[in-house]
């Protein structure tokens, strides 16, 4: 029993470890060029955003189309700290996080009662909100022109590859294993149907304001490592279009699915930088992916499913050890076969 769960936890250990370290030493000797290391660490950032709201729409199950307005929470948040207050950049990381999860209990308390449409309208003005209050509050944000964030993470692709995809790994491990806690339970059996939860004793307002927290709490990190990571913000990163950005991410990996909206986000951001040959006709691949997706998998990719690296190295072991007892059997009745004939 203990091999197993060693064997458990050392198998995604060992594929989290490799997919940060090994690109950093890549990018870090030249093999890969800054500007698809910047395309990596961006879809990092986006990936981040994804899981915020994969938490409250595929998770907790309610409809959000303001989590643009808690990245952009985070990163001006960050940058204030940084160079206004003079804290260093981790502690203001940290400390934007928890300002996020300030302003999301404050959101979510008077809205999370509302369902459905209610709640995408409500937490839509909220974005606009934000974004308006960003242009108007010069003296701190900068206005429309936003803020500037001089920063070692813009000189050294390297390094901001390094901690964008380690708090990624970090944001994946620990919000996994939240899901398997009685926490998580308790959200998952409110999305399923949130009348059975509160028969059964689970305070369906409770969770539904800790899935939310836990949400904005991503979100706001998302934009706490956009902000040092771009080096330069503005108001329109509260945007609603920001907003549906993310959730398309969701929506085509796969509601519920951590490692569907992940893979999802990756895609998409480098399809764009790909295709930006096209100019502002690439803007249409997005409603054209959305098309298909719904027509053929409105599930999404994954669905509710996760990729287990556990489950892919057992199949993986099985395959090789069925090919090696053939070859072994092969081997053995050709040894017979040559026997007889002689």
């Amino acid at each position: 029993m203990k091999n197993k769960v060693l064997r458990d936890m050392l198998i995604p250990g060992c594929v989290a470890v490799a997919a940060i370290v090994v690109p950093y030493l890549l990018i870090s000797v030249g093999v890969i060029d800054a500007y698809t290391a910047q395309i990596i660490t961006l879809s990092g950032v986006n990936a981040i955003m994804a899981i915020s709201v994969n938490v409250i729409c595929g998770i907790t199950g309610q409809l959000s189309l303001g989590q643009a307005g808690f990245m952009a929470i985070g990163s001006y948040a960050t940058i204030i700290l940084t160079q206004t207050v003079g804290l260093p950049m981790p502690v203001s990381i940290a400390l934007a996080a928890l300002i996020t999860v300030i302003f999301g209990i404050l959101i979510g308390f008077p809205t999370l009662k509302l369902q459905g449409d209610y709640l995408a309208i409500v937490t839509l003005g909220f974005g606009e909100i934000i974004r308006v209050l960003l242009v108007n509050f010069k003296a701190i944000t900068g206005g429309a022109n936003g803020l500037r964030f001089t920063t070692i993470f813009v000189a050294r692709a390297d390094y901001a590859y390094l901690v964008v995809i380690g708090m990624l790994v970090v944001v994946i491990i620990l919000l996994q294993n939240f899901i398997r806690s009685t926490y998580g339970r308790a959200i998952l059996a409110v999305r399923e149907d949130e009348i059975a939860a509160n028969s059964n004793g689970v305070s369906v307002f409770k969770y539904k304001m800790i899935g939310f927290a836990v949400a904005s709490c991503i979100a706001g990190i998302g934009g706490a490592l956009y902000a040092p990571f771009i080096g330069f913000v503005k108001p329109d990163l509260a945007s609603f279009n920001r907003s549906i950005d993310y959730l398309i991410f969701v929506v085509l990996g796969g509601m519920g699915s951590v490692t569907g909206a992940v893979i999802a986000a990756f895609v998409l951001t480098y399809l764009q930088e790909f295709l930006r040959f096209l100019q502002d006709y690439r803007l249409l691949i997005y409603p054209l992916i959305l098309i298909f997706v719904m027509l053929f998998r409105p599930q999404g990719l994954l669905g509710m499913k996760e990729i287990s690296f556990v489950k892919l190295w057992d199949s993986l072991m099985a395959k090789i050890g069925s090919k090696g007892a053939s070859t072994k059997k092969a081997g053995k009745k050709a040894t017979v076969e040559k026997g007889d004939a002689q």
